[in-house]
């Protein structure tokens, strides 16, 4: 007993001897957890009755099939198929409210500085804001003044070159675009450049013309992305805020040296000015590589990687490729979806919506992951963008206070277009683990193709299986109906389907610039809800940082190395570490 009292006696010592830790900020002060809330513990308790019955119970209601539809501008969501009884949502919608969920929708608008870890605000919405919009104050300047003369700048930029007013350095008009980026600077604006390939008035702005991207630092990938391009008639972009990205830099110096290849005889600062622009916030650091300050377009702090396919980031390549008039119209459909995100009422506003069945299946119900499935081809790309955005902002262990979270947030993203998923995981969500689905759909095919003699025109084919798959998964199919089919005894098992299988369905009327921007801001904004509602930060990523930083211990010990410096350090590196780079190096 003495002997803990003396402990403890020193314990209170060593307390007072230790300087004072400043007050935290307010957005990262502890907080009650809103766990502890009545409103988590109202949606808690109601699982046990949602789950309950079965979906192929829950889809004979008529009326709460009909309440379990929300519509905006043509956009239909369907979320039917949910294990959700009628009340489900209020309850979801009062745990938003509980959250504080309106109140941090209006703080990002405002300008406030939500990303508190890095004490910057969030305002990817203004980035799409029209000229005339009011303005939006970021850190005493209007962010909407702020874009749109990026965008006039862009517009200016773009069009010389479709012109070819602005030309090569061997005079030949440049009509290859390849644009160096990695993570938010490659998915989002490759996601966008897909699904408007086969619009028809994008695909004929785009006539003559080639986009590509450059994202790994894998030598293939330069070699994939230079393929059959002619070095003089090609123009470059380097895509880093910082101007300092390891891997894009590497490869912005690569394809430096590829363009001074193609045009040997051509002094290589003509080449570099004429052939390299950058999208960065760095315009000395672009300058000494050799680019011109006025051929620099920047964006802001503000604009994180991921949200940033509205930015120059995304607008600079796409207008290069289908033209400023296309991008416009791009932005014009997200700024739509900001409005609808920002005023509509909760039960009516699709992008909360989406985010509260999001937190329903994955922390209520315990659903890890979800399915991503547009029946369209033209969003190949869609689910690999979508899966940065929500896992990468999402993908978060502790609160904004920093402590620890007492239940799960974030899911795993993935997905493929329709068809092309059926024959290939669907297997595992209709008979395997229960994974949530998002199937998303369009009525009008971007190309058309009806056949004389088929039954269907071949998107009404596609179109078939959007409807039918969510239903195979909600009804499935039982033992009585496999045996009233004449199924073998010994087969039965291996045909049941289980069903109760949760998805959601979105119905467009057509994907073209318009829409494209709506889809992106429904799927940026359905992340932000289940953020606030976690109580997490989903504009910070810390979790990229660490394998950073020991990419470039790596680094310093293979140049050495390589040079000449004896063997891989014993001391540098774990036992299993050292005997893989020894393997990697030949000692």
């Amino acid at each position: 007993m003495r002997r803990f009292e003396k402990n403890l006696r020193l314990v209170f010592r060593r307390a007072r001897s230790c300087p004072a830790v400043p007050p935290a900020p307010s957005s990262l002060a502890p907080k009650m957890s809103i766990q502890n809330s009545d409103a988590w513990r109202a949606v808690e308790s109601h699982v046990e009755a949602a789950s309950a019955p079965h979906l192929r119970e829950l889809l004979a209601d008529a009326s709460r099939c009909a309440g379990m539809v929300a519509s905006h501008e043509g956009i239909t969501l369907d979320y039917s198929r949910q294990n959700m009884l009628p009340d489900t949502m209020d309850k979801l919608v009062a745990l938003a409210e509980a959250a504080g969920v309106p109140q941090k929708r209006l703080q990002m608008r405002s300008g406030e500085h939500i990303n508190a870890t890095e004490d910057r605000a969030v305002m990817h919405i203004a980035l799409r804001a029209p000229k005339d919009h009011a303005p939006i104050m970021v850190d005493g300047a209007d962010a909407v003044q702020q874009v749109n003369e990026v965008l006039d700048k862009i517009k200016d930029f773009a069009d010389r070159v479709r012109s070819g007013a602005w030309q090569g350095a061997t005079g030949k008009k440049l009509v290859n675009v390849i644009s160096i980026g990695i993570g938010g600077s490659y998915l989002g604006p490759e996601f966008v450049y897909e699904a408007l390939r086969c619009d028809p008035e994008c695909s004929v702005a785009a006539k003559g013309r080639t986009l590509k991207f450059l994202a790994n630092v894998d030598p293939v990938d330069v070699a994939r992305a230079t393929e059959g391009l002619d070095p003089e008639e090609t123009l470059v972009i380097v895509v880093s805020k910082s101007f300092t990205t390891a891997e894009t830099m590497l490869n912005a110096r690569t394809m430096r040296d590829w363009l001074f290849r193609g045009m040997p005889s051509i002094p290589q600062e003509n080449v570099t000015r004429q052939h390299i622009i950058a999208l960065s916030s760095e315009v000395e650091k672009a300058a000494a590589f050799g680019i011109l300050p006025e051929n620099v377009f920047g964006f802001w702090n503000w604009v994180g990687g991921r949200f940033s396919v509205c930015s120059a980031v995304g607008v600079m390549p796409l207008s290069l490729h289908y033209g400023y008039e296309a991008m416009g119209t791009f932005l014009a459909g997200a700024h739509n979806m900001d409005v609808h995100f920002l005023e509509a009422a909760p039960k009516e506003n699709l992008p909360y919506l989406l985010g509260l069945i999001g937190v329903w299946n994955g922390t209520f119900l315990g659903h890890p992951s979800r399915a991503i499935l547009p029946y369209s081809q033209a969003l190949a790309r869609f689910a690999a963008h979508i899966q940065q955005v929500d896992m990468e902002s999402n993908g978060k262990r502790v609160g904004m206070d920093g402590a620890v979270l007492p239940y799960s947030t974030g899911v795993i993203n993935f997905g493929e277009p329709g068809t092309n998923g059926q024959h290939s995981f669907y297997q595992l969500i209709h008979q395997g683990r229960v994974i949530p689905a998002e199937f998303i759909g369009f009525c009008e095919s971007q190309f058309p193709v009806n056949l004389e003699g088929e039954q269907v025109a071949n998107h009404d084919e596609l179109m078939s299986n959007f409807f039918a798959q969510p239903d195979a998964l909600a009804m499935g199919k039982n033992l009585a109906e496999l045996e009233a089919e004449g199924v073998p005894a010994e087969l039965r098992p291996h045909k049941e389907f289980p069903g109760n299988r949760p998805s959601l369905s979105l119905l467009f009327q057509k994907l073209d610039a318009y829409t494209c921007g709506q889809l992106l801001a429904l799927y940026e904004h359905r992340t932000a809800v289940e953020g606030f509602i976690w109580g997490i930060n989903s504009f910070d990523q810390w979790g990229v940082q660490l394998g950073k930083v020991l990419a470039k211990q790596v680094r310093s010990e293979l140049s050495k190395v390589r040079g000449g410096g004896g063997e891989i350090d014993a001391a540098a590196f774990n036992p299993s570490t050292k005997a893989l780079l020894s393997r990697y190096v030949g000692k």
